[in-house]
């Protein structure tokens, strides 16, 4: 698996495997990260909804701009005060919450754009995803790369068991939470096995997530 390649595309593509996460009773929907917009094109398209994105870089945030409803461009943290309140019924954040500088708070704050009982969907890179634990464990090696779980740009690190911990401290909860972009690794599920499936998780590249504002 070519772990840049694949995470290139994602920032291009249109991530199918996480479309089954975002709920399709939702009609006002923000995506942070949106990139060109092929992710939420698909989902506007799908829920007749009405699909805002939010992207830092500037040329694909031109590209979305031609498919989506509206996007902001620039830093998300900074933008997060020229949003309506009490609008969304989604929030989308297909990897991109590890990119933020502080995270609990814009969790917090995007609670404030969420109608009542509103939902935060996508996918979060899996920091325990076996190929990474092995670069840290036997190599004894962290090195920052330029796309993946380690890439430069990411703030912060999550596991399963962080993720449920982060949104319940910001008050959601976890609707739905599974692993995605399965490594159907030999090894791994033998040692698993023997583990009585101790390293389940490992064998994600990320965790595709439904949660709830309670």
């Amino acid at each position: 698996m070519d772990l840049s390649k694949k995470f290139d595309d994602y920032f291009m593509g249109n991530r199918p495997e996480v479309l089954e996460f975002v709920p399709v009773e939702c009609k006002k929907i923000l995506e942070v990260g949106c990139g060109q917009g092929g992710f939420g094109a698909i989902i506007k398209e799908r829920n007749n909804a009405e699909v805002w994105g939010a992207e830092l870089m500037e040329e694909p945030a031109k590209v979305a701009a031609t498919r989506l409803d509206k996007v902001l461009t620039g830093d998300f943290e900074s933008q997060l005060k020229n949003l309506p309140k009490n609008y969304f019924d989604c929030v989308i954040f297909n990897d991109s919450l590890e990119h933020l500088t502080d995270h609990y708070r814009v969790l917090q704050e995007v609670k404030k754009l969420l109608i009542p009982g509103g939902y935060i969907a996508g996918s979060i890179p899996n920091f325990r995803f076996y190929r990474n634990i092995k670069e840290i464990l036997f190599k004894k090696e962290f090195k920052y790369i330029s796309a993946g779980i380690l890439d430069y740009t990411h703030y912060r690190f999550f596991t399963e068991k962080s993720i449920v911990r982060t949104f319940n401290e910001c008050g959601y909860e976890i609707v739905r939470l599974n692993g995605i972009n399965e490594d159907k690794n030999k090894k791994l599920k033998i040692l698993n096995f023997f583990l009585f499936g101790f390293l389940r998780d490992m064998k994600y590249v990320q965790f595709g997530i439904t949660a709830k504002s309670v």
